[in-house]
Protein backbone atom coordinates (compact mmCIF):
# COMPACT_ATOMS: atom_id res chain seq x y z
CA UNK A 1 0.00 0.00 0.00
CA UNK A 2 1.54 3.73 -0.95
CA UNK A 3 2.63 5.58 2.25
CA UNK A 4 -0.32 7.90 2.80
CA UNK A 5 1.67 10.65 4.44
CA UNK A 6 3.31 11.55 1.07
CA UNK A 7 0.24 12.81 -0.51
CA UNK A 8 -0.60 16.12 -1.24
CA UNK A 9 -3.73 17.90 -0.22
CA UNK A 10 -5.20 18.14 -3.43
CA UNK A 11 -4.30 14.51 -4.39
CA UNK A 12 -5.79 13.47 -1.12
CA UNK A 13 -8.68 15.25 -1.44
CA UNK A 14 -9.08 13.70 -4.68
CA UNK A 15 -8.88 10.07 -3.37
CA UNK A 16 -10.89 10.58 -0.65
CA UNK A 17 -14.04 11.87 -2.81
CA UNK A 18 -13.34 8.51 -5.07
CA UNK A 19 -13.33 6.85 -1.84
CA UNK A 20 -9.64 5.17 -2.91
CA UNK A 21 -9.04 5.77 0.72
CA UNK A 22 -10.99 6.61 3.69
CA UNK A 23 -10.47 9.83 6.09
CA UNK A 24 -9.74 6.94 9.09
CA UNK A 25 -6.76 5.25 7.27
CA UNK A 26 -5.23 8.46 6.08
CA UNK A 27 -5.73 10.03 9.76
CA UNK A 28 -3.83 6.81 11.10
CA UNK A 29 -1.36 6.89 9.00
CA UNK A 30 -0.33 10.20 9.91
CA UNK A 31 -0.61 9.68 13.78
CA UNK A 32 2.22 7.12 13.30
CA UNK A 33 4.12 9.61 11.41
CA UNK A 34 3.83 11.69 14.40
CA UNK A 35 5.00 9.08 16.74
CA UNK A 36 7.75 8.21 14.59
CA UNK A 37 8.46 11.61 14.24
CA UNK A 38 8.25 12.89 17.99
CA UNK A 39 12.30 14.30 18.03
CA UNK A 40 11.52 16.96 15.63
CA UNK A 41 9.77 18.31 18.72
CA UNK A 42 7.01 19.85 16.07
CA UNK A 43 4.08 18.79 17.96
CA UNK A 44 2.78 19.87 21.59
CA UNK A 45 0.10 17.75 22.22
CA UNK A 46 -1.26 15.22 19.87
CA UNK A 47 -4.95 14.76 20.23
CA UNK A 48 -5.19 11.48 18.43
CA UNK A 49 -8.43 10.21 20.21
CA UNK A 50 -9.94 13.20 18.87
CA UNK A 51 -8.27 13.00 14.83
CA UNK A 52 -9.76 9.51 14.61
CA UNK A 53 -13.68 10.96 15.81
CA UNK A 54 -13.22 13.66 13.27
CA UNK A 55 -12.26 11.67 10.66
CA UNK A 56 -14.97 9.25 11.35
CA UNK A 57 -17.22 12.25 10.91
CA UNK A 58 -15.20 13.11 7.91
CA UNK A 59 -16.12 10.05 6.12
CA UNK A 60 -19.86 10.50 6.80
CA UNK A 61 -20.08 13.68 5.27
CA UNK A 62 -17.51 11.96 2.07
CA UNK A 63 -20.44 9.09 1.85
CA UNK A 64 -23.53 11.58 1.92
CA UNK A 65 -21.77 13.52 -0.61
CA UNK A 66 -21.43 16.57 1.56
CA UNK A 67 -17.78 17.07 0.73
CA UNK A 68 -15.39 19.84 0.88
CA UNK A 69 -12.09 20.61 -0.10
CA UNK A 70 -10.64 20.32 3.45
CA UNK A 71 -12.93 17.40 4.31
CA UNK A 72 -11.01 13.84 5.90
CA UNK A 73 -7.69 16.28 5.62
CA UNK A 74 -5.48 15.51 8.81
CA UNK A 75 -3.40 19.29 9.55
CA UNK A 76 -1.52 20.21 12.37
CA UNK A 77 -2.90 23.31 14.37
CA UNK A 78 -0.18 25.95 15.77
CA UNK A 79 -0.35 26.48 19.42
CA UNK A 80 -1.82 30.05 19.56
CA UNK A 81 -5.06 29.05 17.68
CA UNK A 82 -7.47 28.19 20.79
CA UNK A 83 -9.24 25.54 19.90
CA UNK A 84 -11.96 24.29 22.48
CA UNK A 85 -10.62 21.91 25.34
CA UNK A 86 -7.56 21.64 24.10
CA UNK A 87 -4.24 23.08 24.64
CA UNK A 88 -3.80 26.28 23.46
CA UNK A 89 -1.06 28.13 25.42
CA UNK A 90 0.88 29.69 22.21
CA UNK A 91 4.21 28.22 23.73
CA UNK A 92 4.32 29.97 26.62
CA UNK A 93 5.04 28.98 30.34
CA UNK A 94 2.33 31.87 31.45
CA UNK A 95 -0.71 29.97 30.07
CA UNK A 96 0.07 26.35 31.71
CA UNK A 97 -2.96 24.77 31.72
CA UNK A 98 -5.04 27.04 29.30
CA UNK A 99 -8.36 25.57 27.38
CA UNK A 100 -10.49 27.75 25.98
CA UNK A 101 -13.84 26.57 25.69
CA UNK A 102 -14.06 28.69 22.37
CA UNK A 103 -12.88 27.82 18.89
CA UNK A 104 -11.19 29.82 17.07
CA UNK A 105 -13.21 31.15 13.96
CA UNK A 106 -10.37 29.60 11.39
CA UNK A 107 -10.13 26.73 13.07
CA UNK A 108 -14.29 26.84 13.60
CA UNK A 109 -14.02 27.30 9.51
CA UNK A 110 -12.16 24.28 8.92
CA UNK A 111 -13.91 21.54 11.04
CA UNK A 112 -17.17 22.77 9.29
CA UNK A 113 -15.58 21.87 6.20
CA UNK A 114 -14.52 18.37 7.41
CA UNK A 115 -10.58 19.26 8.24
CA UNK A 116 -9.12 16.42 11.17
CA UNK A 117 -7.12 18.06 14.00
CA UNK A 118 -3.72 16.33 14.67
CA UNK A 119 -2.80 18.36 17.61
CA UNK A 120 -1.36 21.46 18.32
CA UNK A 121 1.96 22.09 17.04
CA UNK A 122 5.13 23.93 18.86
CA UNK A 123 5.81 27.67 17.64
CA UNK A 124 7.50 30.51 19.11
CA UNK A 125 6.16 31.82 22.36
CA UNK A 126 3.56 33.94 21.43
CA UNK A 127 4.59 33.85 17.94
CA UNK A 128 8.07 35.87 18.69
CA UNK A 129 11.23 34.84 16.85
CA UNK A 130 12.24 33.55 13.71
CA UNK A 131 13.60 30.25 14.60
CA UNK A 132 11.62 28.35 16.92
CA UNK A 133 14.04 28.20 19.76
CA UNK A 134 11.74 30.41 21.75
CA UNK A 135 9.67 27.76 23.09
CA UNK A 136 8.62 27.02 26.44
CA UNK A 137 8.93 23.01 25.03
CA UNK A 138 11.96 23.59 23.24
CA UNK A 139 13.09 24.22 20.10
CA UNK A 140 11.85 22.70 16.84
CA UNK A 141 14.24 20.62 14.73
CA UNK A 142 13.67 20.87 10.69
CA UNK A 143 14.12 17.98 8.95
CA UNK A 144 16.59 19.48 6.70
CA UNK A 145 20.09 19.18 7.23
CA UNK A 146 22.96 20.43 5.71
CA UNK A 147 24.91 18.08 3.07
CA UNK A 148 28.83 17.23 4.01
CA UNK A 149 30.83 17.00 1.04
CA UNK A 150 30.86 13.10 0.76
CA UNK A 151 27.18 13.29 0.47
CA UNK A 152 26.05 12.73 3.95
CA UNK A 153 24.03 14.76 6.06
CA UNK A 154 26.03 16.47 8.71
CA UNK A 155 24.94 15.95 12.45
CA UNK A 156 23.51 19.11 12.98
CA UNK A 157 20.27 20.41 13.70
CA UNK A 158 19.37 23.38 11.83
CA UNK A 159 16.25 25.33 12.64
CA UNK A 160 12.72 25.47 10.69
CA UNK A 161 12.57 29.24 10.98
CA UNK A 162 9.87 31.04 13.09
CA UNK A 163 7.50 31.23 14.34
CA UNK A 164 5.47 28.64 12.53
CA UNK A 165 8.65 26.22 12.42
CA UNK A 166 6.22 23.35 14.26
CA UNK A 167 3.72 24.06 11.50
CA UNK A 168 6.80 24.03 9.03
CA UNK A 169 8.23 21.04 10.24
CA UNK A 170 5.37 18.56 10.57
CA UNK A 171 4.26 19.37 6.72
CA UNK A 172 7.74 18.86 6.21
CA UNK A 173 8.02 16.13 7.59
CA UNK A 174 4.94 14.35 6.18
CA UNK A 175 3.30 14.30 9.84
CA UNK A 176 0.82 16.49 8.21
CA UNK A 177 -0.67 17.21 5.28
CA UNK A 178 -1.13 20.45 5.79
CA UNK A 179 -1.15 22.96 8.57
CA UNK A 180 -1.95 26.46 10.08
CA UNK A 181 0.97 29.56 10.74
CA UNK A 182 0.24 33.13 11.18
CA UNK A 183 2.19 35.56 10.01
CA UNK A 184 3.32 39.01 11.63
CA UNK A 185 6.57 40.13 10.41
CA UNK A 186 7.20 36.78 8.16
CA UNK A 187 6.32 33.74 10.56
CA UNK A 188 4.48 31.82 7.20
CA UNK A 189 6.94 32.54 4.45
CA UNK A 190 10.27 32.43 6.49
CA UNK A 191 9.37 29.18 7.90
CA UNK A 192 8.23 27.84 4.24
CA UNK A 193 11.43 29.05 2.59
CA UNK A 194 13.40 27.00 4.98
CA UNK A 195 11.68 24.16 4.97
CA UNK A 196 10.92 23.19 1.31
CA UNK A 197 7.22 24.59 1.77
CA UNK A 198 4.56 26.81 0.45
CA UNK A 199 3.91 29.41 3.12
CA UNK A 200 1.18 31.95 2.08
CA UNK A 201 -0.04 34.93 4.24
CA UNK A 202 -3.39 36.59 2.84
CA UNK A 203 -4.27 40.15 3.10
CA UNK A 204 -4.46 41.59 6.36
CA UNK A 205 -8.37 41.13 7.20
CA UNK A 206 -9.20 38.11 4.90
CA UNK A 207 -9.38 35.49 7.74
CA UNK A 208 -10.54 36.60 10.77
CA UNK A 209 -8.15 37.11 14.19
CA UNK A 210 -10.66 36.25 16.30
CA UNK A 211 -9.46 32.94 18.70
CA UNK A 212 -6.09 33.73 17.75
CA UNK A 213 -4.34 34.38 20.81
CA UNK A 214 -2.64 38.14 20.20
CA UNK A 215 0.92 39.08 19.76
CA UNK A 216 0.66 42.86 17.35
CA UNK A 217 -2.58 42.91 16.62
CA UNK A 218 -2.73 45.32 13.38
CA UNK A 219 0.28 42.61 12.07
CA UNK A 220 -1.12 39.34 12.75
CA UNK A 221 -2.65 36.82 10.51
CA UNK A 222 -3.65 33.50 9.73
CA UNK A 223 -2.61 31.52 6.82
CA UNK A 224 -1.70 27.98 5.63
CA UNK A 225 1.51 26.14 5.21
CA UNK A 226 1.55 23.14 2.52
CA UNK A 227 3.75 21.43 -0.13
CA UNK A 228 1.94 23.01 -3.00
CA UNK A 229 0.62 25.83 -4.43
CA UNK A 230 -2.70 24.16 -5.10
CA UNK A 231 -2.66 23.22 -1.81
CA UNK A 232 -2.38 26.47 -0.65
CA UNK A 233 -5.35 27.65 -2.31
CA UNK A 234 -7.92 24.48 -1.26
CA UNK A 235 -6.76 25.40 2.35
CA UNK A 236 -6.94 29.32 2.00
CA UNK A 237 -10.76 29.43 0.66
CA UNK A 238 -11.53 27.12 3.48
CA UNK A 239 -9.58 29.00 6.55
CA UNK A 240 -10.66 32.67 5.10
CA UNK A 241 -13.86 34.33 5.46
CA UNK A 242 -15.68 37.51 6.76
CA UNK A 243 -16.32 37.68 10.98
CA UNK A 244 -18.73 39.66 12.74
CA UNK A 245 -16.62 39.54 15.68
CA UNK A 246 -13.55 40.63 14.71
CA UNK A 247 -13.50 44.75 13.58
CA UNK A 248 -10.45 43.81 11.14
CA UNK A 249 -11.75 41.22 9.33
CA UNK A 250 -12.84 42.78 5.35
CA UNK A 251 -16.28 41.43 4.25
CA UNK A 252 -15.47 40.35 1.00
CA UNK A 253 -16.61 36.96 -0.80
CA UNK A 254 -13.97 34.40 -0.95
CA UNK A 255 -13.42 33.22 -4.31
CA UNK A 256 -12.07 29.53 -5.82
CA UNK A 257 -8.64 30.47 -5.56
CA UNK A 258 -8.26 26.86 -6.75
CA UNK A 259 -9.92 28.02 -9.96
CA UNK A 260 -7.62 30.77 -10.23
CA UNK A 261 -4.71 28.11 -11.18
CA UNK A 262 -4.69 28.82 -14.75
CA UNK A 263 -1.20 28.53 -16.19
CA UNK A 264 -1.70 31.65 -17.65
CA UNK A 265 0.23 34.81 -16.83
CA UNK A 266 0.87 36.08 -20.33
CA UNK A 267 1.55 39.87 -20.21
CA UNK A 268 1.49 39.90 -16.30
CA UNK A 269 3.91 41.93 -15.45
CA UNK A 270 6.39 41.44 -12.31
CA UNK A 271 8.06 44.13 -10.38
CA UNK A 272 11.67 44.07 -9.18
CA UNK A 273 12.42 46.13 -6.66
CA UNK A 274 15.89 47.06 -6.47
CA UNK A 275 15.98 47.75 -2.52
CA UNK A 276 15.77 44.25 -1.97
CA UNK A 277 19.57 43.68 -3.55
CA UNK A 278 21.25 44.05 0.20
CA UNK A 279 24.94 43.84 0.99
CA UNK A 280 25.97 40.34 2.19
CA UNK A 281 23.04 38.21 0.29
CA UNK A 282 24.07 34.91 -0.39
CA UNK A 283 25.03 34.44 -4.04
CA UNK A 284 23.14 31.59 -4.39
CA UNK A 285 20.19 33.42 -3.44
CA UNK A 286 21.01 35.96 -6.05
CA UNK A 287 21.07 33.47 -8.38
CA UNK A 288 17.66 31.70 -7.64
CA UNK A 289 16.22 35.63 -8.09
CA UNK A 290 17.66 36.08 -11.44
CA UNK A 291 16.33 32.67 -12.42
CA UNK A 292 12.89 33.33 -10.98
CA UNK A 293 12.87 36.59 -13.00
CA UNK A 294 13.87 34.09 -15.90
CA UNK A 295 11.22 31.49 -15.19
CA UNK A 296 7.95 34.33 -15.06
CA UNK A 297 9.51 35.84 -18.43
CA UNK A 298 9.82 32.91 -19.97
CA UNK A 299 6.12 31.78 -18.91
CA UNK A 300 5.13 35.31 -20.66
CA UNK A 301 5.20 38.16 -18.14
CA UNK A 302 6.73 41.85 -18.40
CA UNK A 303 9.80 42.20 -15.89
CA UNK A 304 9.64 45.25 -14.43
CA UNK A 305 12.27 47.05 -12.41
CA UNK A 306 10.33 49.12 -9.21
CA UNK A 307 11.39 50.79 -6.27
CA UNK A 308 10.65 50.64 -3.12
CA UNK A 309 12.58 53.50 -1.20
CA UNK A 310 11.46 52.97 2.27
CA UNK A 311 12.28 49.66 2.49
CA UNK A 312 15.10 50.48 4.37
CA UNK A 313 13.28 51.43 7.02
CA UNK A 314 11.09 48.65 7.18
CA UNK A 315 12.81 46.08 10.09
CA UNK A 316 13.60 49.14 12.03
CA UNK A 317 10.12 50.45 12.03
CA UNK A 318 8.52 46.40 12.64
CA UNK A 319 10.41 46.29 15.40
CA UNK A 320 8.65 49.17 16.96
CA UNK A 321 5.52 48.63 16.10
CA UNK A 322 5.44 45.07 16.66
CA UNK A 323 6.99 45.10 20.20
CA UNK A 324 4.60 48.24 21.72
CA UNK A 325 1.46 45.98 20.41
CA UNK A 326 2.95 42.86 22.42
CA UNK A 327 3.46 45.12 25.58
CA UNK A 328 0.07 45.74 25.31
CA UNK A 329 -1.33 42.89 24.51
CA UNK A 330 0.73 41.36 26.80
CA UNK A 331 -0.70 43.19 29.76
CA UNK A 332 -3.26 41.10 30.71
CA UNK A 333 -1.42 38.06 32.05
CA UNK A 334 -1.12 38.43 35.23
CA UNK A 335 -1.56 35.09 36.94
CA UNK A 336 -4.89 36.56 38.08
CA UNK A 337 -7.73 34.50 35.98
CA UNK A 338 -6.03 31.94 34.19
CA UNK A 339 -2.73 30.24 33.39
CA UNK A 340 0.50 30.14 35.91
CA UNK A 341 0.14 31.98 39.36
CA UNK A 342 3.70 32.65 41.24
CA UNK A 343 2.38 33.87 44.49
CA UNK A 344 3.72 36.55 46.49
CA UNK A 345 3.61 38.70 49.66
CA UNK A 346 0.84 41.49 47.75
CA UNK A 347 -0.67 41.61 44.40
CA UNK A 348 1.77 43.60 42.71
CA UNK A 349 4.25 40.84 44.10
CA UNK A 350 2.06 38.16 42.84
CA UNK A 351 1.95 40.34 39.27
CA UNK A 352 6.03 40.53 38.84
CA UNK A 353 6.90 37.04 39.83
CA UNK A 354 4.45 35.55 37.82
CA UNK A 355 5.79 37.42 34.69
CA UNK A 356 8.98 37.00 35.63
CA UNK A 357 8.47 33.05 35.73
CA UNK A 358 5.70 32.83 32.62
CA UNK A 359 7.46 34.78 30.30
CA UNK A 360 10.47 34.03 28.34
CA UNK A 361 13.45 36.15 27.36
CA UNK A 362 12.60 37.08 23.87
CA UNK A 363 8.69 38.23 25.04
CA UNK A 364 10.52 39.91 27.98
CA UNK A 365 12.71 41.92 25.70
CA UNK A 366 9.96 42.67 23.29
CA UNK A 367 7.83 43.63 26.40
CA UNK A 368 10.51 46.20 27.87
CA UNK A 369 11.40 47.61 24.00
CA UNK A 370 7.40 47.86 23.49
CA UNK A 371 6.89 49.54 26.91
CA UNK A 372 9.45 52.00 26.36
CA UNK A 373 8.33 53.47 23.08
CA UNK A 374 4.68 53.76 24.23
CA UNK A 375 6.22 55.70 27.69
CA UNK A 376 5.96 59.53 28.46
CA UNK A 377 8.37 61.10 26.24
CA UNK A 378 9.47 58.47 24.04
CA UNK A 379 5.41 57.99 22.45
CA UNK A 380 6.50 61.06 19.80
CA UNK A 381 9.65 59.90 18.98
CA UNK A 382 9.64 56.40 18.31
CA UNK A 383 5.95 55.05 18.05
CA UNK A 384 4.16 57.65 16.28
CA UNK A 385 7.20 58.26 13.91
CA UNK A 386 7.44 54.27 13.29
CA UNK A 387 3.65 54.79 12.52
CA UNK A 388 4.55 57.69 10.30
CA UNK A 389 6.93 55.66 8.67
CA UNK A 390 4.58 52.53 7.95
CA UNK A 391 2.67 55.12 5.97
CA UNK A 392 5.42 55.99 3.61
CA UNK A 393 6.48 52.10 3.35
CA UNK A 394 2.31 51.24 2.53
CA UNK A 395 3.10 53.73 0.28
CA UNK A 396 5.44 52.38 -1.70
CA UNK A 397 3.87 49.88 -2.41
CA UNK A 398 0.88 51.48 -3.89
CA UNK A 399 2.76 53.84 -6.03
CA UNK A 400 4.68 50.36 -7.54
CA UNK A 401 1.41 48.69 -7.97
CA UNK A 402 0.98 51.48 -10.88
CA UNK A 403 3.34 49.98 -12.72
CA UNK A 404 3.37 45.97 -11.93
CA UNK A 405 1.01 43.51 -10.45
CA UNK A 406 3.25 41.45 -8.48
CA UNK A 407 6.18 41.97 -6.94
CA UNK A 408 9.20 39.21 -6.91
CA UNK A 409 12.24 39.11 -4.60
CA UNK A 410 13.68 36.44 -1.98
CA UNK A 411 12.04 35.33 0.85
CA UNK A 412 15.12 34.96 3.23
CA UNK A 413 18.19 35.98 3.06
CA UNK A 414 19.63 32.32 3.99
CA UNK A 415 19.43 29.19 4.07
CA UNK A 416 18.46 27.96 7.53
CA UNK A 417 20.65 28.22 10.15
CA UNK A 418 21.93 25.85 12.76
CA UNK A 419 20.38 25.30 16.11
CA UNK A 420 22.04 27.55 18.61
CA UNK A 421 23.79 29.85 16.15
CA UNK A 422 22.04 33.09 16.23
CA UNK A 423 19.97 32.56 19.84
CA UNK A 424 22.69 35.28 21.53
CA UNK A 425 22.33 37.96 18.47
CA UNK A 426 18.79 39.14 18.31
CA UNK A 427 19.89 41.74 15.81
CA UNK A 428 21.04 39.22 13.70
CA UNK A 429 18.13 37.19 14.25
CA UNK A 430 15.82 39.91 13.59
CA UNK A 431 17.40 40.42 10.00
CA UNK A 432 15.89 37.40 9.07
CA UNK A 433 12.69 39.11 8.56
CA UNK A 434 14.35 41.47 6.23
CA UNK A 435 12.04 41.04 2.73
CA UNK A 436 9.19 39.33 4.63
CA UNK A 437 8.41 42.63 6.75
CA UNK A 438 7.46 45.36 4.32
CA UNK A 439 4.68 43.53 3.14
CA UNK A 440 3.54 42.07 6.26
CA UNK A 441 3.46 46.40 7.49
CA UNK A 442 1.81 47.08 4.37
CA UNK A 443 -1.09 44.58 4.64
CA UNK A 444 0.06 43.26 1.83
CA UNK A 445 -0.77 39.49 0.49
CA UNK A 446 3.10 37.55 0.10
CA UNK A 447 3.54 33.75 -0.78
CA UNK A 448 7.13 31.77 -0.68
CA UNK A 449 7.49 29.21 -2.98
CA UNK A 450 10.27 26.91 -2.65
CA UNK A 451 12.49 27.46 -5.97
CA UNK A 452 15.91 25.54 -5.29
CA UNK A 453 18.81 24.40 -2.93
CA UNK A 454 21.63 26.03 -1.77
CA UNK A 455 25.28 24.36 -2.08
CA UNK A 456 25.04 22.03 1.43
CA UNK A 457 21.80 20.77 0.05
CA UNK A 458 19.06 23.29 2.56
CA UNK A 459 15.93 24.60 0.40
CA UNK A 460 15.04 28.35 -0.61
CA UNK A 461 12.06 29.97 -1.33
CA UNK A 462 11.35 32.83 -3.89
CA UNK A 463 8.77 34.84 -2.24
CA UNK A 464 5.51 36.73 -4.13
CA UNK A 465 4.02 39.94 -3.03
CA UNK A 466 0.60 40.95 -4.30
CA UNK A 467 -1.85 43.48 -4.14
CA UNK A 468 -4.57 43.69 -1.11
CA UNK A 469 -6.89 41.08 -1.77
CA UNK A 470 -5.21 40.15 -4.67
CA UNK A 471 -4.85 36.59 -3.26
CA UNK A 472 -6.11 34.71 -6.54
CA UNK A 473 -3.65 36.90 -8.93
CA UNK A 474 -1.11 35.98 -6.46
CA UNK A 475 -1.73 32.18 -6.71
CA UNK A 476 -1.64 32.38 -10.39
CA UNK A 477 1.59 33.46 -10.67
CA UNK A 478 2.95 31.25 -7.83
CA UNK A 479 1.60 28.35 -9.54
CA UNK A 480 3.46 29.38 -12.62
CA UNK A 481 6.39 30.00 -10.67
CA UNK A 482 6.04 26.50 -8.98
CA UNK A 483 5.91 24.60 -12.40
CA UNK A 484 8.97 26.38 -13.59
CA UNK A 485 10.81 25.39 -10.38
CA UNK A 486 10.10 22.04 -11.05
CA UNK A 487 11.01 21.56 -7.18
CA UNK A 488 10.64 18.13 -6.06
CA UNK A 489 13.43 17.72 -3.36
CA UNK A 490 12.36 16.27 0.27
CA UNK A 491 14.68 15.65 3.22
CA UNK A 492 16.79 12.50 3.71
CA UNK A 493 15.49 11.10 6.66
CA UNK A 494 17.60 11.20 9.80
CA UNK A 495 14.69 10.67 12.84
CA UNK A 496 12.47 7.86 13.88
CA UNK A 497 12.62 4.64 12.22
CA UNK A 498 15.50 4.95 9.49
CA UNK A 499 14.10 1.28 7.89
Amino acid sequence: MRDLTKLTLSAARDALHKKDISAAELTEAHLRAIDDASELNAYIEVTADKAMDMAVGADKMINAGNAHGMTGIPIGIKDLYCTKGVHSQSSSHILDGFKPEYESTVTSNLWADGAVMLGKTNQDEFAMGSSNENSHYGPVKNPWRADKKNGDLSDKNTVPGGSSGGSAAAVAADTSIAATGTDTGGSIRQPASFTGLVGLKPTYGRCSRWGMIAFASSLDQAGPLTKTVRDAAIMMESMAGYDPKDSTSTNIPVPNYEAALTGDIRGLKVGIPREYRVDGMPNGIETLWSQGIDWLKDAGAEIIDISLPHTKYALPTYYIVAPAECSSNLARYDGVKYGLRVNGDSLDDMYKKTRAAGFGDEVKRRILIGTYVLSAGYYDAYYLKAQRVRTLIANDFKLAYEKCDVILTPTAPSAAFNLGEKVSDPLSMYLNDVFTVPASLAGLPGISVPAGLNSQGLPLGLQLIGQAFGEEQLLAVADVLECAAGFKAKPKKWWGDKS
